[in-house]
């Protein structure tokens, strides 16, 4: 039996950081979460502005507040790695003098 947040959230190793995301997009369901909880937007702006259903919007705010810490968490650790990253790999339009 497939549920309905199955039909709308896949997680795929390699894919999107094997970040769980809406199914046939890139988008994962952390971005949905800091678009509508940060960023204020609802979610008709978000299916409008992604060209995502009403569906995927809701079953992605559901999967996340299902999983709010663990989303929190990858995004956390992603954050850091772009942290450690630029720190190690100074960009070179800075260098410019």
């Amino acid at each position: 039996m497939v549920t309905t947040l199955d039909a709308h959230i896949v997680q795929t190793p390699g894919i999107a950081g094997g970040q769980p995301r809406i199914a046939g997009h890139r988008i994962t369901v952390g971005q949905v979460a800091v678009w509508h909880e940060l960023m204020g937007w609802s979610a008709d702006e978000i299916a409008t502005a992604y060209s995502l259903s009403l569906g995927d919007v809701y079953a992605a705010l559901a999967y996340y507040f299902d999983h709010q810490d663990a989303i929190e968490l990858a995004m956390n650790q992603t954050e850091q790695f772009v942290q450690d990253l630029r720190k190690a790999t100074p960009s070179k339009l800075n260098q410019r003098g």
